[in-house]
């Protein structure tokens, strides 16, 4: 078959759309440019406490093979913070959503308080559309910091005043009392409504809406799987992408695997698990999206371990594992990065947690 002239021309522009050089750094060679090809959609999925052994944990306890084993690109991230050797969610959050690493309990502000443009806020103006989805209230360290500019984690309330002009087009979790039983009486479920959102507060809907959406499904916190949860990450992803993707600009979804953490904070190994495999069920919705689009990156990565997690031997009976933690607290254990689409190699390696932030961006942020 014989193609004129024209057309090749045509197939090399489009070739040459796709691609887009970075900077890259490895072990032996700094600035090394080279061309990847560039996604038009980036999901982020932050698994909250998940180290390791976290992720391992669904080769033994999953009844069948993890979704973890579906990337072939993985790196490791060192999640110190500014101001101390073991981050915090706040600070390990908004190294992701700024690019800067801040001190323990900062919500996108740099160690001086000052706020910090996050990803969110860059791409929203850009024409990009957005998502935040989280089983922790979207209050909560992690997800806020992908909107809000506060000097503390603990200020749920001045946290929620962000979300009306945050350019968020799809929020899903829980924190509905931060809205409307507040302290200073306002009720900002009136204020999302008339800067245009939806606002639904009994259950997720089948089918995304017209309008930006605020899904707020508990007071606080989601509930435990434990305790009926049911397949509401997976649900609120999928419902997410189906509204996202819509835009033809391209979309950025942040999705929280929020108690991962709380698990491990509790020692609880069971809670951990349910919540770790909830987390491995959704990645799966995510990777089938990204598979059937062809335009989207996924990244699955934690801002810390929590509980200094390990599958330990049962004793001197090397046939059986008996989860153990070292303790409530954070560890500063490094941590994997999943990367599965287009730029998923700029992924591997060993890099500062910031790093991830300014490899998003170097994709999809120009």
């Amino acid at each position: 078959m014989r193609f004129k002239f024209p057309f090749l021309l045509l197939l090399l522009a489009l070739t040459v759309s796709s691609c887009v050089s970075v900077q890259v750094k490895d072990n032996t060679v700094t600035n090394v440019s080279r061309e990847i090809k560039k996604p038009k959609n980036i999901i982020l999925m932050i698994g909250d406490g998940m180290g390791l052994s976290q992720v391992s944990a669904a080769i033994y306890y999953k009844n069948g093979k993890p979704n973890f084993e579906r990337f072939s690109t993985i790196g490791l991230s060192k999640t110190s913070s500014a101001s101390d050797l073991i981050t915090d969610s706040a600070a390990g959050a908004t190294v992701f959503s700024t690019g800067v690493k801040t001190y323990n309990g900062a919500i996108g502000v740099n160690n001086d308080t000052i706020p910090v443009p996050t990803i969110v806020e860059q791409l929203s103006k850009r024409g990009l559309a957005t998502g935040i989805v989280a089983t922790s209230s979207i209050q909560h360290a992690t997800p806020a910091s992908f909107y809000a500019h506060v000097k503390s984690r603990r200020m749920y309330e001045a946290i929620t005043e962000f979300a009306p002009d945050s350019g968020v087009n799809f929020f899903a979790g829980g924190g509905l009392k931060f809205f409307n039983q507040r302290k200073d009486g306002k009720d900002l479920l009136a204020k999302m409504e008339a800067k245009g959102y939806e606002v639904i507060t009994d259950k997720l809907p089948q089918k995304p809406s017209e309008k930006n959406e605020l899904i707020l499904l508990a007071e606080d916190g989601m509930p435990k799987m434990s305790e009926g949860r049911g397949d509401f990450l997976p649900n609120a992803t999928k419902l997410a992408l189906e509204k996202l993707s819509q835009n033809e600009n391209g979309f950025f979804l942040m999705v929280e695997g929020s108690q991962i953490d709380w698990g491990g904070h509790d020692n609880d190994a069971d809670y951990l698990i349910e919540e770790l495999l909830d987390f491995d069920k959704t990645l799966g919705v995510a990777l089938d999206f990204a598979k059937q689009n062809g335009e989207t990156l996924v990244i699955v990565t934690a801002d810390h371990e929590t509980g200094g997690f390990t599958l330990a031997s049962d004793g001197k009976d090397y046939n059986k594992i008996k989860p153990r933690f070292s303790t409530t607290g954070h560890s500063g254990t490094m941590v994997p990065v999943f990367a599965e689409g287009p730029g998923a190699s700029l992924f591997n390696g060993i890099y500062e947690s910031n790093e991830i932030y300014h490899k998003m961006m170097a994709l999809i942020g120009k």
